[in-house]
């Protein structure tokens, strides 16, 4: 469902609980945050996300292993330990055993290189394959990370690269190199659960991952739940090899557009920015990244740290004041060294 759409359904359901009536939800409907919070003791509060979708890649296990790294991402986003997971599956009838043997094995072993116990599930026949995750995960109430804490001057870092949307999509069209392929299913397998410790331990105060909504999409989130804008350096922005030029040609999913629709307006736009670029803003990302905002004393120690880990991590841009403006800009080039 687009983020319109969504919006839609989503903003009478979110009066129907109103905080004095659940005084223990922490994160809910109204708060929009990644994944619900509760809070179950003083010291300890429950974090609790779902998540599936139809196949991003034609390898079964790949297929099972990635819609899991999804699933358990937005606990991680949200600060918490997974600890527990329940199976979301629909297949159809002719599918062959196999196939779905591999899909769930892929889902379950990535769920054991999280810790996370994988303790049953629900399964329902459907024409289309769809796998994912109910998750529960644990944290104490403050390691919490929610959207809302960024603050003017921080310092956006992002872990993952951005672009296996366009891959993705040109892999279902046929026109993807194996090796492009390649990487960008490596990325989405990974899990971000080295990316929050390195962040949270930098002194992270606002945090979501990047997925379904487009970098631009959860990046204004940010910005929206801070009350503050943003400033992204667009040759900052870390992709995929073959990403942007498969984004050029065309390669782009159906989400893109209504991202951008609905997206597009609150942004601004360099005008020497390429178009092949301005699209990759808001093309859909599979188990993507962390978009963590880090006090700017901590940000080039985090950034170290995080490519020091593995990971193609990069400073994308700055936390700055709330303006009548657009609510996040896209400069051209890097950002400034120093700054």
């Amino acid at each position: 469902m687009g983020p319109e759409a969504l919006a839609q359904v989503l903003r009478p359901l979110a009066m129907l609980v109103p905080a004095d009536r659940a005084p223990s939800l922490l994160a809910g409907l109204a708060e929009g945050d990644d994944a619900a919070v509760y809070r179950l003791n003083d010291g300890q509060v429950l974090v609790f996300t779902v998540d599936f979708f139809t196949p991003v890649v034609d390898d079964p296990y790949d297929f099972g292993a990635i819609a899991a790294a999804n699933a358990l991402s937005d606990v991680y986003a949200t600060g918490g330990q997974p600890v527990l997971a329940l199976n979301l599956a629909a297949f159809p009838p002719d599918l062959p055993m196999e196939v779905i043997q591999e899909i769930i094995r892929g889902g379950a072993e990535k769920a054991a290189e999280a810790g996370c116990a994988v303790g049953g599930g629900h399964t329902v026949t459907d024409i289309e394959p769809k796998f994912g995750m109910a998750v529960v995960g644990l944290a104490r109430p403050d390691q919490v990370l929610l959207k809302s804490g960024a603050l003017h001057g921080d310092v956006l870092v992002l872990t993952k690269p951005l672009g296996t949307g366009a891959i993705t999509t040109a892999a279902k069209e046929g026109v993807c190199p194996p090796e492009v392929l390649a990487g960008a299913v490596a990325s989405m397998k990974r899990l971000n659960r080295d990316a929050l410790e390195v962040v949270r331990s930098h002194g992270a105060r606002a945090c979501t991952d990047v997925t379904g909504f487009s970098f631009a999409g959860h990046a204004l989130e940010l910005a929206d739940k801070g009350s503050v804008g943003l400033r992204i350096y667009a040759d900052s922005l870390p992709y995929l090899p073959g990403a942007a030029d498969l984004a050029g040609a065309g390669q782009l999913p159906g989400g893109a557009k209504r991202n951008r629709s609905f997206y597009g307006p609150k942004i601004g736009f360099d005008p020497n920015l390429d178009e092949a670029f301005r699209a990759l803003y808001f093309v859909p990302e599979t188990s993507g990244g962390l978009l963590a905002a880090i006090p700017p004393e901590q940000a080039r120690a985090c950034l170290a740290a995080l490519l020091d880990a593995g990971m193609d991590a990069a400073i994308v841009g700055d936390v700055v004041g709330k303006s009548d403006g657009p609510a996040m800009y896209v400069a051209s080039g890097t950002r400034p060294v120093g700054s």
